[in-house]
């Protein structure tokens, strides 16, 4: 499973590997302290950003992790990011996390092509089986966003983390399985057209961010 930087283009947005110079502009996008409630890291200010950017590509430079960052295809505006992680080869599978978007573009084409880019180039190239995504127990948009996508939900890892304000964490795990692909990307497909129907683009001027 040749896990390796990749562009992944659509109509709506395009991803490209993240590098150190996303972060000033991913950082204009991501203001909002409240957005990172639930996050490993703040991102909130241009030294939180930066320590995340940093981490990221440095994941990607062991081989560890694949971190994109998330352009608006039409402007070339970075709205958000998103990773490739915990990467077992030897079994064909993945997790998408750490995943961020502007909340303009949180139920937006954007957002729902990101996510089809991401789980197609996963099944479709690196030929996994089994996809995972997990997210605090505690962070309810996260956990319906994950549903929406046509994961299936798995369970709690009870204890899993300690987070950054010292809380013991639980987390839900979700997954989405090559067998299942076919129909997650139907429905996902379905969504995307729904959204690009109705879409207007967002406020230029828009700064905050969302969560994992």
């Amino acid at each position: 499973m040749p896990v390796e930087p990749v562009t992944l283009e659509g109509r709506h947005v395009r991803l490209v590997p993240m590098r150190a110079e996303h972060a000033a502009a991913l950082a204009l996008v991501c203001a909002e302290p409240a957005m990172w409630t639930y996050m490993p890291l703040d991102g909130s200010t241009e030294t939180g950003m930066a320590a995340i950017v940093r981490a990221a590509v440095a994941a990607s430079e062991r081989g560890l992790e694949l971190p994109f960052t998330t352009l608006e295809q039409g402007t070339g505006r970075a709205v958000g990011g998103s990773r490739y992680l915990n990467i077992d080869r030897l079994n064909h599978r993945l997790e998408i996390g750490y995943s961020f978007v502007a909340p303009p573009w949180q139920r937006s084409a954007v957002n729902s092509e990101a996510k089809l880019l991401m789980l197609g180039h996963a099944f479709e190239h690196l030929r996994a089986n089994r996809v995972e995504l997990k997210t605090d127990a505690l962070n309810v948009q996260s956990r319906t966003a994950i549903l929406g996508l046509g994961a299936t939900f798995e369970g709690i890892f009870r204890n899993h983390v300690i987070t950054r304000h010292g809380r013991l964490r639980d987390s839900a795990y979700y997954s989405i399985t090559v067998q299942e692909w076919p129909a997650v990307r139907a429905g996902l497909e379905a969504r995307l057209a729904r959204h690009a129907e109705r879409a207007s683009p967002p406020p230029a001027d828009q700064r905050t961010a969302t969560t994992r």
